[in-house]
C-alpha cells in the first residue's frame, strides 16, 4: 500500500490484476509507438487544410490555430509543433468495462490518457477497445487532438513568470465539480493525485484545489479538471479589455494558396490507389 501512495495512488482495473497488465502492455507499446512515430514524420499525408498549411508552414504556432478556433482534426499537426520530446503522455488509468450479451459478458479496456509539454499545453483522451494497447494508443491520440492553452497568472504581484490560475475557476463532470484557486508563489500544488497529475503538465506550480462529488470516479475527476483548466482563457479579465484587432483566418488568408496547390481531384486519387 505504501508504494502505492507513493506511485500516485493510480488504481487501474481490479486491484493489482489490471494495473499490472496495464503496465505491462504500456512498456511494449512504448516501443512500437516510437516505430510508428518515425514512420508517420517520413510520410504524413494531411487530409485536412487545417494540416496542409501547418505543413508547408504557413502557420507558425498552435496559438494561431486557438486564436480562431479552429478544430484540430489529425494529432500531427500537434506533433509538429510540439515535438515528441516535448509532449509527455500518462496513463492515468485503465478499467475493464463489460457488456451483456446473449453468450455472457464482452470486455473491453478504458484508457484514459493525460497529454501535456509542461508549459501551458494539457489534453487529455479517453479511448475504449478489446486490447489495453490500441485502448492505450488511441486515448494517447484523442489526447493530442484535445490540447488546450492554459492561461497562467499570479497571486499578489507581478514578479517573475506567471505560476498560478489567473482567477479561481471551476469545472464540472457528472457529479463531480473541481475549483482552482490562485496560491502564493512556493505553495505547490495543493489536491488530490489525478488533479495534481494535470495540473502539473499544464505547466501549473502553485494551486489550491477543492473537489466535491464523487470524486472516486476517476473520469469525471479528470474531465472536472480538465474543464476548469479550459476555462483559465475563457474568463475576460480587465488587462483583456483592449481593442480586439481583427485579422484574418487562416483559411481566408491562404486562400488561393489552397486552391493552387492542393486540388481536391489529387486527394481523392491518392485515396483510390491506397485501396
Amino acid at each position: 500500500p505504501a508504494g502505492d501512495s507513493q506511485r500516485g495512488g493510480f488504481r487501474g482495473g481490479f486491484g493489482d490484476r489490471g494495473r499490472g497488465r496495464g503496465r505491462g502492455r504500456g512498456r511494449g507499446r512504448g516501443r512500437g509507438r516510437g516505430r510508428g512515430a518515425k514512420e508517420g514524420d517520413k510520410d504524413w499525408v494531411p487530409v485536412t487544410k487545417l494540416g496542409r498549411l501547418v505543413q508547408d508552414g504557413k502557420i507558425k504556432s498552435l496559438e494561431e490555430i486557438y486564436l480562431f478556433s479552429l478544430p484540430i482534426k489529425e494529432c500531427d499537426i500537434i506533433d509538429t509543433f510540439l515535438g515528441t520530446g516535448v509532449l509527455k503522455d500518462e496513463v492515468l488509468k485503465i478499467m475493464p468495462v463489460q457488456k451483456q450479451t446473449r453468450a455472457g459478458q464482452r470486455t473491453r479496456f478504458k484508457a484514459f490518457v493525460a497529454v501535456g509539454d509542461y508549459n501551458g499545453h494539457v489534453g487529455l483522451g479517453v479511448k475504449c477497445s478489446k486490447e489495453v494497447a490500441t485502448a492505450i494508443r488511441g486515448a494517447i491520440i484523442l489526447a493530442k487532438l484535445s490540447v488546450i492553452p492554459v492561461r497562467r497568472g499570479y497571486w499578489g504581484n507581478k514578479i517573475g513568470k506567471p505560476h498560478t490560475v489567473p482567477c479561481k475557476v471551476t469545472g464540472k463532470c457528472g457529479s463531480v465539480l473541481v475549483r482552482l484557486i490562485p496560491a502564493p508563489r512556493g505553495t505547490g500544488i495543493v489536491s488530490a493525485p489525478v488533479p495534481k497529475k494535470l495540473l502539473h503538465m499544464a505547466g501549473i506550480e502553485d494551486c489550491y484545489t477543492s473537489a466535491t462529488g464523487a470524486t472516486s470516479t476517476l473520469g469525471n475527476f479528470a474531465k472536472a479538471t480538465y474543464a476548469a483548466i479550459a476555462k483559465t482563457y475563457a474568463y475576460l479579465t480587465p488587462d483583456l479589455w483592449k481593442e480586439t484587432v481583427f485579422t484574418k483566418p487562416p483559411y481566408q488568408e491562404f486562400t488561393d494558396y489552397l486552391m493552387k496547390n492542393h486540388s481536391r481531384s489529387n486527394v481523392q486519387r491518392q485515396e483510390q490507389k491506397v485501396y
